[in-house]
């Protein structure tokens, strides 16, 4: 597989102790990688439907991603630690090696699990699922790669994050 890398996951989960849902992804996108923080490829619609589902503002920098993110309770990290990747292609994703949720599940109060795309949901259900005993929920890819979904089904099927969200109550 030409232009094919084997890379160690650069990212380090985000979560703090109130957080209730974690988003996991796949693995880090090139841009994602050189920003060291997660879908940082601008056509990337995660931001934009995050903040559209909690009536907040779209946030450009990291740490204002990062806020958003914590504000709503929300733990994000990647269901792969390290695997062979073609440029950001999931297609392409070999030898993988899953990531250890432990970290982010003892520290915090996480309780549902939301996949982002079949790639993360698969591969948390392969090699996750089995430690964790928590079931995922495949959410649709945010990626531009699925273009199939518009912004307005992507928020038709995402706004099951905000289901018991306590930051919407409180």
């Amino acid at each position: 597989m030409s232009g094919a890398q084997t890379i160690i996951h650069p990212i380090p989960p985000l979560y703090d102790e109130n957080c209730r849902i974690l988003i996991l992804g796949s693995f880090p996108s090139v841009k994602s990688r050189e920003a060291m923080f997660f879908y940082g490829h601008p056509q990337n619609r995660f931001w934009k439907l995050i903040a559209a589902l909690f009536d907040a503002p779209v946030p450009q920098m990291i740490d204002e991603k990062r806020g958003l993110a914590l504000k709503h309770h929300i733990a994000m990290w990647d269901t792969i630690h390290a695997c062979t990747i073609t440029g950001s292609s999931d297609s392409s994703i070999r030898d993988v090696v899953p990531n250890d949720l432990s970290v982010i599940l003892d520290n915090s109060r996480v309780e549902r699990i939301f996949c982002n795309g079949a790639t993360s949901y698969n591969l948390y259900m392969k090699y996750i699922y089995p430690t964790t005993r928590i079931k995922a929920i495949k959410l649709p890819s945010t990626s531009p790669a699925n273009a199939a979904f518009t912004m307005e089904r992507l928020m038709d099927a995402w706004q099951v994050i905000c289901l018991d969200n306590p930051a919407l109550i409180e």
